[in-house]
């Protein structure tokens, strides 16, 4: 292991004015949850994504969690989701004591597949379980906006609502509608590797305002309107922290500058892998639709090792990490996963592949000259 410096995936970026925000929930006392902030973090938000409701919630996860409450998911139902993604997609519908039913993804963006959605639906149809359907969850990945305008198709003959996790999209658009903002709810994270952070941190949007104000309740343990601590409904301890709703005020503040930066972190991978693609390999980004806009959350490549003069992603994976620069595989599909191995699956092998042979590259919007000279030098040494 090299003695440099690190080079993260994706590490925090501050801006300034997070510590002014936070500042000043110290001299207000304002320290416990809930307070100005987050009141102004869920405006800035429904400002930004243009969404009529947020909620400022404790992480992404907690999000779908209260999603899938209020859609009134319970034991015996079945909600969708997509296969390649995080574990935090997948593990909230287990929480209801539901059962996740996983999607393979399409080529395109690497998203929910569907045509794979559409033979999923139709085969539980046809066994009588249509009814149990409550949700269907598509994923963003690493920025990229999912089919959306196919999958809403799908989802409305069935008339199944759909839940968009936006953890990873936050700033990115299809066909001009924010993601977030397509389907029935949206979910952002805040975690500390995403574009931007409350450090730990989550929101839930959504256009229906009875939804949001449920989520709200749910999210302070459900209590009621009493002068006392009375509860006649099981609620969540999900909400986020005055204090962190701060750090959230001042990253919104600079989310568009973080967006630019991170496309131009994507645009020279595309400038590194054209040239080395030059001398006979077949290294491919991440590819995505004409009509949306990625935030390019993480620039991410796939390499087969067969157009690769026999190259894999763990090869590049182990040279970049000798320089103490930190790549990851691409996430391992849910439907490969131990804890889901007896999960339904509809699709074929697009998701496994991914995994298989992708690799996600140093990405933070704050990656110095300095870092990229390490980084590019590394790339082109081993494939030199």
């Amino acid at each position: 292991m090299s003695d440099k410096t690190k080079i993260w995936l994706s590490s925090p970026h501050m801006g300034g004015k997070e510590q002014e925000f936070v500042n000043e929930a110290f001299e207000t006392n304002w320290i416990a949850p809930l307070g100005p902030h987050v009141n102004g973090f869920e405006a800035d938000l429904e400002k930004y994504n243009g969404v009529a409701h947020a909620a400022a919630l404790s992480s992404g996860t907690a999000a779908l969690h209260i999603a899938l409450d209020i859609l009134n998911v319970g034991p015996s139902d079945i909600v969708i989701v997509q296969s390649f993604t995080f574990c935090g997609s997948a593990n909230p519908v287990i929480y209801r004591g539901a059962e996740p039913v996983f999607i393979d993804s399409e080529e395109e963006t690497w998203n929910m597949c569907p045509i794979a959605l559409n033979n999923a639906l139709e085969d539980l149809s046809q066994k009588g379980l249509i009814a149990k359907v409550k949700a269907i969850i598509p994923v963003h990945l690493y920025g990229m906006p999912a089919k959306m305008d196919e999958i809403k198709a799908v989802a409305s003959s069935y008339n199944i609502p759909i839940l968009e996790d936006a953890a990873e999209s936050l700033g990115s658009t299809y066909k001009g509608t924010f993601t977030g903002a397509i389907g029935d709810m949206g979910v952002y994270s805040f975690n500390g590797n995403k574009i931007i952070t409350t450090s730990g941190g989550g929101a839930l949007v959504s256009s229906n305002k009875e939804w949001i104000d449920k989520a709200r309740f749910l999210a302070t343990q459900a209590r009621d309107d009493a002068p006392h601590y009375q509860h006649t409904q099981i609620g969540y301890n999900y909400r986020l922290s005055n204090v962190l709703a701060g750090i959230g005020r001042g990253q919104m503040l600079i989310l568009d500058q973080h967006i630019e930066a991170r496309r131009k972190n994507f645009e020279r991978y595309q400038n590194l892998f054209s040239r080395i693609n030059q001398k006979g390999y077949a290294v491919k980004l991440q590819p995505g639709l004409e009509n949306s806009f990625s935030n390019r959350w993480l620039s991410s490549i796939i390499m087969d090792p067969a157009e690769n003069k026999g190259k894999d992603r763990e090869g590049l994976r182990n040279f970049l990490q000798e320089e103490n620069i930190e790549a990851r595989p691409l996430w391992k599909p849910m439907h490969m996963q131990p804890v889901f191995q007896n999960a339904k699956y509809y699709g074929g092998d697009v998701a496994a592949k991914l995994f298989e042979i992708g690799l996600c590259l140093p990405s933070g919007s704050n990656l110095s000259e300095d870092d990229w000279a390490r980084i590019e030098t590394k790339i082109e040494s081993f494939f030199s």
